[in-house]
């Protein structure tokens, strides 16, 4: 297909009064289609229904350690789930804190204290006169919107195939003291499934920073989430707490993970890892926020999912289910748009989102089309600091949630929208 740029007036336009009818077809339909959030679908889900007959009544409830896990106590978690969320975080159970169901939680508990209280005997970031948070884009809007509800001032920094642009990581970090962190999701990063290269995480162990207190955020959401299981390949990402170490930044990162995209969202376990001096300071700071977490479930996870060749196994199970939606994806965008100079997208081997580069000027536009004829997408921008896509062209595609067909129209509706707000565009 000749792309639209190159063809004559008269026949963009004819291809436009095409797409408009086409377009009034979906909107005849009167379709409800939701593809706003990465949720997994019920088939998902339905893979973890036997972990809530795990633990029955006349179930030993007590952890290996002799803790009845009914009752108060042991505050950073059993030491059986602190292994399984080590194999998670790539480290060594005593690094690691469990926490409750959400690592968005314990992300902003962290940031949280670092405003309250500093870290590690560094002044309180609350009362400084301006903190600075590093942002790589396109990213997970939640992040954005957690430093934002701190009045935290965020830095945009450009992604590409091999990571965040570390020369402006570096050139912002290591000039402005009051740039005190940075977002990293290092594997399938969100939404454009980019693993960090060796490089980019040395680089962001080692380079020199103004501010004695910088800390790295790294949320390995999708550490486990490969697409297409093993046959279909798996990247490897370099241990970032390794990392650190090496280049004598020991405490310099927090990594967070958690099971809700790999049992239930709503009623997983997270956890954090850090160095010993990083987890000593939390555990003293929690202590006065709480007396424990949910060590029922904490059990219950580890006796459903084991370890990590359980966890290996278990997710295999997702591949099948939600590898062939992303497939599917790729192969509208490639048969719909291939050619015609109406976007450009990347195919992920992990994750859960398609990032789809739509002509400059045009997100918006074909978001609300699609939510013209009942197919709801994230917003437009909301990949960006502030919802401000400043070439408003980045859009996520969440394919997991919907059942095939359902995603196979909203596919085609959403190929239509592309190409009818590219010649829109192109014609104005």
């Amino acid at each position: 297909m000749a792309a639209y740029a190159k063809k004559p007036r008269a026949e963009l336009e004819e291809a436009k009064r095409a797409l408009e009818e086409e377009f009034a077809q979906y909107k005849a339909k009167g379709l409800a289609l939701n593809m706003a959030r990465g949720k997994p679908a019920a088939a998902q889900l339905d893979l973890s229904m036997p972990m809530l007959d795990i633990l029955g009544s006349s179930a030993d409830l007590a952890s290996a350690d002799g803790d009845d896990c009914r009752n108060y106590g042991v505050l950073d978690g059993i030491g059986e789930a602190k292994a399984l969320m080590a194999a998670m975080l790539d480290d060594e159970p005593h690094n690691v804190v469990v926490l409750g169901n959400a690592s968005l939680s314990a992300m902003y508990d962290t940031l949280a204290r670092c405003m309250a209280f500093g870290t590690l005997g560094s002044k309180p970031w609350g009362a400084l006169g301006e903190v600075k948070w590093l942002c790589p884009v396109p990213g997970y809007d939640r992040h954005f919107g957690m430093t934002e509800a701190f009045g935290i001032t965020m830095l945009n920094i450009p992604m590409n195939d091999e990571g965040p642009d570390m020369d402006a990581v570096e050139d912002l970090a290591g000039r402005d003291g009051a740039v005190k962190g940075i977002w990293c999701v290092p594997k399938y990063s969100n939404p454009e499934g980019t693993t960090y290269s060796d490089e980019v995480v040395r680089r962001l162990a080692s380079m020199e920073c103004a501010a004695d207190d910088f800390r790295i955020f790294w949320d390995n959401a999708y550490c486990i989430h490969h697409l297409f299981g093993e046959a279909g390949g798996q990247d490897r990402l370099l241990d970032i707490g390794a990392a650190c170490r090496a280049a004598q930044n020991p405490d310099r990162y927090f990594k967070f993970a958690s099971t809700s995209k790999v049992t239930f969202p709503g009623a997983g376990i997270s956890g954090v890892a850090a160095s010993p001096a990083n987890i000593a300071e939390m555990k003293g700071r929690m202590a006065f926020q709480t007396i424990g977490h949910d060590k029922l479930n904490q059990l219950r996870h580890v006796r459903f999912l084991r370890d990590a060749a359980g966890l290996a196994a278990h997710m295999e199970k997702h591949a099948a289910i939600i590898g062939p939606k992303f497939r599917l994806v790729c192969e509208k965008l490639e048969a719909g748009l291939a050619g015609t100079g109406c976007g450009a997208w990347k195919t992920p081997r992990g994750g859960y989102f398609v990032s789809f580069d739509a002509p400059e000027g045009t997100a918006k536009r074909i978001v609300a089309l699609a939510r013209e004829a009942g197919v709801v997408m994230t917003d437009a921008g909301a990949t960006f600091p502030y919802g401000k896509d400043p070439l408003d062209s980045n859009i996520r595609i969440a394919p997991t949630l919907p059942p095939t067909d359902e995603l196979e129209t909203a596919m085609d509706v959403f190929v239509c929208c592309v190409k009818l707000a590219t010649l829109e565009k192109l014609l104005a």
